[in-house]
C-alpha cells in the first residue's frame, strides 16, 4: 500500500512537471537540500555560500550518514549523482515503511500497522518520502529503534539511535527515547537485575549525534559551540518558538503563499496529535521520540516552510488517527475509503505543488 502511494503520488507529480516544462526525475533529486547532499557526496565537505547581511551557508549544517551512503551506491553501482541519492532515500522510505508497520503491528495489531503505514505515505509533505532528502533515512533508522526498544533489544536500539544522529540535526531525538525508556527501566527495576545490554544501548544511543558536533565544533576552533554557530549562521536556531510566533503573527496579519499556511494548519494538526497520543498512553519512547520532534520544529527559527517535513519522522503521532481510521472500516468501510481518497488527493495534489510550482524551499 505504501509503495502504491507513494507511485500514484510521482505519477501525479511526473504528470504536473511535463506539462509545465521540466524533468520529474530532476525535480526530485536535485532540488533544494539534495544539491547541498549531493555536493558532499561528490566532494566531501567544505563548501560556503555568503548571503546578505550575515547569512553564511556551510554544508557542515549537514549530517554525513546519508551522503556517505549516496557515495557507497556511487562506487559500486552505474549509479552516479542524483540517481544514487534517489536509490538510497526510495529503499530507506521502503524499509522506513516496515519498520512503522513492525511498531503498529506490536501495539495494535495488523490493521493498525497497516493504517498506519498508510496514512504515514499520504501525509502532505509525503512527496518528501519520494525525493533525495534525508527524512526516509532517518525515519527508517528510527522505526527500527523504537521497534528495538519495544521489544528489549537494547544493544541494536542504541546502535540504530547513533546511526540516526548521523543522519539529521534532529536525529537526536531517537537517542532520547532510547535514553528515556532505559532510565525509566532501570528506575521500574530499582536498579536491580539490570543487563548490561541496557547499558550498552543507552550509551551508544547519543553517540553519533554527540560525534558529528564535537567533529564540526572542533574543524570551527570552538569544540562545544560551533556546530551551533553553523546552524546559527544558516538562520536556524533554537528560541523555544520566538521566532515562529513572530511568522504565524505576520501570516495571521498580512497574509501569504498557500505554503505557509499549510504548514500552520499542519503544526497546529501535529500538537492535537501529540496530545491524543499522551491521553492513550503511548509507551515512553514514542512519546519522547515524538515529543522532541514537535518541540524542534515549534522551538526553532528559520525556515518556517520547513517544519513539516521535520515532522515526517514522528511517526507515532499517526497512531491516533490510525487506530480511529480501522475502527472506521470495520463499522463504515465507504467512510474510511472516502477519508483515504481525500488524503490521497490532497496528498498528490500538494505534493505535486510544492516541487513542481512553489518556489519554496522544502
Amino acid at each position: 500500500m505504501f509503495v502504491l502511494a507513494r507511485l500514484a503520488g510521482a505519477a501525479v507529480l511526473a504528470g504536473a512537471a511535463w506539462a509545465v516544462g521540466k524533468q520529474p526525475l530532476g525535480l526530485l533529486g536535485r532540488s533544494w537540500d539534495s544539491l547541498w547532499y549531493l555536493g558532499i557526496a561528490a566532494h566531501g565537505y567544505g563548501r560556503t555560500l555568503r548571503f546578505p547581511p550575515d547569512l553564511l551557508y556551510s554544508d557542515l549544517a549537514f549530517f554525513p550518514l546519508y551522503p556517505a551512503l549516496v557515495r557507497a551506491v556511487s562506487t559500486l553501482t552505474p549509479l552516479e549523482g542524483a540517481p544514487a541519492g534517489l536509490a538510497v532515500a526510495w529503499l530507506a522510505a521502503g524499509v522506513a515503511a516496515c519498520g512503522i508497520y513492525r511498531c503498529g503491528e506490536l501495539l495494535y495489531g495488523r490493521a493498525v500497522g497497516t493504517a498506519l503505514v498508510l496514512l504515514w505515505g499520504l501525509l502532505p509533505h509525503s512527496v518528501v518520502l519520494s525525493m533525495g532528502y534525508t527524512e526516509p533515512l532517518l525515519t527508517a533508522l528510527a522505526a527500527w529503534s523504537l521497534y528495538a526498544v519495544l521489544r528489549g533489544h537494547w544493544v541494536r536500539a542504541g546502535a540504530l539511535a547513533a546511526l540516526a544522529g548521523l543522519s539529521r540535526p534532529n536525529g537526536f531525538a531517537v537517542a532520547a527515547a532510547v535514553v528515556a525508556a532505559a532510565a525509566w527501566e532501570v528506575w521500574r527495576r530499582r536498579g536491580r537485575n539490570v543487563s548490561h545490554r541496557l547499558w550498552t544501548g543507552a550509551a551508544l544511543a547519543p553517540l553519533g549525534w554527540a560525534s558529528y558536533v564535537l567533529w564540526v565544533g572542533h574543524r570551527k576552533g570552538d569544540l562545544l559551540g560551533g556546530y551551533f554557530e553553523v546552524q546559527r549562521r544558516w538562520g536556524s536556531t533554537f528560541d523555544f518558538g520566538r521566532g515562529s510566533l513572530h511568522f504565524v503573527r505576520h501570516l495571521l496579519l498580512r497574509g501569504d503563499r498557500l505554503v505557509f499556511p499549510m504548514v500552520l494548519v499542519i503544526v497546529a494538526a501535529a500538537v492535537v496529535l501529540y496530545a491524543l497520543l499522551l491521553l492513550d498512553r503511548a509507551p515512553l519512547p514514542l512519546l519522547v521520540h515524538s515529543g522532541a520532534l514537535l518541540l524542534i520544529a515549534l522551538g526553532g527559527s528559520g525556515f518556517f516552510e520547513s517544519k513539516p517535513r521535520f515532522l515526517l519522522p514522528a511517526f507515532p503521532l499517526l497512531l491516533p488517527l490510525a487506530r480511529a481510521l480501522v475502527r472506521t472500516a470495520r463499522a463504515r468501510p465507504w467512510h474510511a475509503t472516502v477519508v483515504v481518497g481525500a488524503l490521497a488527493g490532497l496528498s498528490f495534489g500538494y505534493g505535486a505543488y510544492l516541487v513542481v510550482l512553489a518556489d519554496t524551499p522544502l
